[in-house]
């Protein structure tokens, strides 16, 4: 990426960036984004990319589906993001059918937080108010 990523994405901290290969999961996961009264932006793991390119949203939550890797093909441009920005921004959550940490569970460095599923508003919000609050 050779392009100056200040002048082409937007940051919009009220924006949440929801990405899955389930739509269900993803209607699922941006009714609790919108409980924290934050705006989701529901994509596939094929379509995020994209959305990267114009938009540093306020956080990303990844739906990592059976073995973590949905939406493996956006960790690069979301590294990129955060390397521009000085900072671990956007902040990422993966959701995880494994319980544990980014490091125990062998993931990306950009994963900042892993919520378990079942995803539930009392297992996920209490994490998206945290992760955009700090």
């Amino acid at each position: 990426m050779n392009r100056d990523a200040s002048t082409e994405a937007i940051r919009d901290p009220s924006q949440v960036l929801v990405v899955g290969k389930s739509p269900i999961n993803r209607v699922v996961i941006s009714k609790i984004v919108e409980r924290s009264g934050l705006k989701p932006i529901s994509e596939s793991p094929d379509t995020a990319v994209r959305i990267l390119r114009s938009l540093i949203p306020g956080a990303v939550v990844l739906d990592g589906g059976a073995d973590n890797k949905d939406c493996d093909n956006l960790m690069s441009s979301i590294d990129a993001l955060r390397r521009i920005s000085g900072k671990s921004l956007p902040p990422v959550i993966l959701l995880s059918t494994k319980n544990g940490t980014p490091e125990s569970l062998g993931l990306s460095s950009v994963i900042d937080v892993v919520v378990a599923k079942p995803i539930t508003p009392e297992r996920l919000q209490p994490v998206i108010d945290r992760l955009l609050n700090r």
